[in-house]
């Protein structure tokens, strides 16, 4: 005689699956109060500006409702205010370029800086790491405003540098550093330099040193096992660092404005000026849409790095 009650392991299967529904259930509610965090104040203020950025400038600051798409134009051009030409803003795009210039050497002499840093604090004791670590980590202890004075009493024509050079004779008259994008470039990589120690040490931390023996007894001198062996297992702190350390270069607002004095500005300075000064917040809006957009690219080539590195060497 056939049974109408399901078999057991249906019925198994079906509470299990009703299990599961319940707990993913639980984990969506139970995320909801992040999810609301994340959506209204993370999403909800790019989105303020990006609606910002196509709306009309108010005659002293704030916005007009009326739409218009003038403050993209003017991220890349101008008009004369003679004949109604257009032409290029030379000082838009100067801007970009020394933002761009100045973040990409701060990142390269990261690099050349916390590289060999980051070796030596991996190829120490075990037990003195930690007091390496704890000393590359001390600057992140003090505000950023401060450490960018204490660069400027380095550099500046009465500072440290130009005492030093002057009592040996080696100069007569102070260098003029400050105000200058040299003394951005200093102030940038003091900084930011332990952004790209911490993920180099950790990707040397994980390295087999006995690679790096072979290599050595396979006869490649110290510059072959450093590019053939150590670059590549370490590739992804090295990627991983050039972005904490290029992103955070790229917006740099404090660094530039007390080094670089009003002249040298880059994007985060200009983006305040228009908030600002400049009473223009449409175009305060595109531009940083405009710096949100270089960093999303910078992220989606780190990501497609990583993962190759991730699929060839892990």
């Amino acid at each position: 005689m056939a049974l109408d009650t399901p078999s057991l392991p249906s019925r198994a299967a079906e509470i299990a699956a009703e299990a599961d529904r319940r707990e993913i259930r639980s984990r969506w509610l139970l995320s909801s109060p992040a999810l609301f965090i994340i959506l209204f104040a993370a999403t909800g203020p790019l989105l303020i500006v990006l609606i910002f950025s196509f709306l009309t400038p108010g005659d002293y600051g704030g916005i007009v409702w009326k739409p218009s798409s003038h403050a993209w134009f003017q991220v890349l051009f101008q008009k004369d205010i003679f004949d109604d030409t257009t032409t290029f803003a030379d000082a838009h795009l100067s801007i970009l370029w020394r933002s761009v210039k100045l973040s990409f050497l701060t990142t390269i002499l990261a690099l050349i800086f916390g590289f060999p840093t980051a070796y030596f604090i991996a190829t120490r004791a075990e037990k003195s790491r930690d007091i390496w670590l704890f000393l590359i980590t001390i600057p992140f202890w003090t505000n950023l405003l401060i450490r960018t004075f204490a660069v400027q009493e380095v550099i500046r024509n009465e500072g440290i540098i130009n005492t030093v050079l002057i009592k040996l004779g080696i100069i007569s008259n102070p260098i003029q550093i400050m105000f200058t994008d040299a003394a951005i470039l200093m102030g940038m990589l003091y900084v930011y330099l332990p952004l790209m120690v911490l993920p180099l040490y950790a990707s040397m931390e994980k390295l087999d040193f006995r690679l790096v023996e072979a290599g050595y007894d396979l006869y490649a001198n110290r510059f072959q096992v450093l590019r053939r062996v150590i670059i590549p297992l370490v590739k992804p702190g090295i990627i991983a660092g050039s972005i904490l350390v290029f992103i955070p270069s790229l917006g740099a607002y404090v660094t530039p404005r007390v080094l670089g004095g009003g002249k040298n500005m880059m994007l985060g300075n200009l983006i305040e000026l228009q908030f600002g000064q400049g009473r223009n917040w449409p175009l305060g809006a595109a531009l940083s849409i405009t710096l949100m957009a270089i960093v999303m690219v910078a992220l989606m080539v780190y990501v497609r790095y990583a993962s190759r590195s991730e699929a060839r060497y892990g």
